[in-house]
């Protein structure tokens, strides 16, 4: 008699139980392998603790992927199983939807790498520092220090802002002279200010011009560029020491100004008590 055609128990014969041996070590080779090379993959992209829980959910999915495929050699009826699986399916998928979304969203951001612990971000009204990236949510650390979780869907589809991606940035000034001043000088003193400065940059160099002639005021657009480390302290440096650079050369800075005429009927406005008197035209200053 054939060995492998004997049977064990309720029709089931060795060869059977041979094929269910046989898919289940495969699957657990196949899952080692996996777990293996997604160890290597995302080690240095995702926290140890989540990568373990990731890395065991992937493991015996697959195991358990492989059992079920490999039960109907053992003569277990899966139809009635399957059936109610899959209405417990549909109302788990339908429970834990927006879950799933961020669980995949979530393994995205970590692959693709978009934002880094301690970047400084902005996605969509948010906008703050990256404390940290899990598999579910961001934590964003706002300016003004309150911590934001932000499920990782919102943040995987949303338009991401990097402040600090790229390692420099342009920050941009208009200072505003009067007509009377010199334009060049005044471009000069700003220059000067601009190249003393340890982290304004020389590459990308600075652009400093007189971009328009406003109503008041003869108008230099300044454009700085600096590390993104130290942008903002940059910004603000610099433009305190413009203003007092231009002031001690008695370069002048206007505030806006208007002349405002009242028109009479040859008599005298009377202002703060005193009479003003009246222009030929019939018309007064004030």
């Amino acid at each position: 008699m054939d060995v492998l055609s004997y049977t064990l128990y309720n029709n089931i014969t060795v060869w059977d139980v041979l094929i269910f041996t046989v898919v289940v070590l495969t699957a657990v080779v196949v899952a080692r392998a996996v777990r293996l090379n997604l160890k290597k993959a995302l080690s240095d992209k995702i926290p140890r603790s989540e990568l373990d829980i990731l890395l065991k959910i992937i493991y015996y999915g697959i195991i358990a992927i492989a059992v079920v495929s490999a039960l109907p050699h053992l003569g277990i009826n899966l139809s009635g199983l399957l059936v109610a699986g899959g209405i417990a399916g549909l109302v788990i998928g339908f429970a834990s939807q927006s879950v799933v979304s961020n669980l995949v969203s979530g393994l995205f951001l970590m692959i693709e790498r978009p934002i880094r612990i301690g970047d400084q971000i902005s996605v969509g009204d948010i906008a703050g520092f990256v404390e940290d990236v899990h598999i579910l949510s961001t934590i964003v650390r706002t300016y003004d220090g309150v911590y934001i979780r932000v499920p990782n869907e919102r943040v995987f589809t949303s338009n991401i802002i990097n402040y600090v991606a790229n390692v420099a940035r342009r920050f941009e000034y208009t200072v505003g002279i009067s007509y009377s001043s010199d334009a060049e000088r005044a471009i000069e003193i700003i220059r000067r200010i601009v190249d003393e400065h340890p982290f304004a940059l020389r590459n990308p160099e600075p652009a400093i011009f007189v971009d328009s002639l406003g109503d008041s005021s003869v108008n230099i657009v300044v454009r700085i560029w600096a590390p993104s480390a130290v942008w903002y302290s940059v910004k603000m440096e610099l433009l305190w020491k413009i203003k007092k650079a231009l002031e001690a050369e008695g370069i002048e800075i206007p505030f806006p100004q208007r002349v405002v005429w009242f028109a009479n009927e040859g008599g005298a406005k009377i202002e703060s008590g005193e009479n003003v008197p009246a222009r030929e035209d019939g018309r007064n200053n004030a």
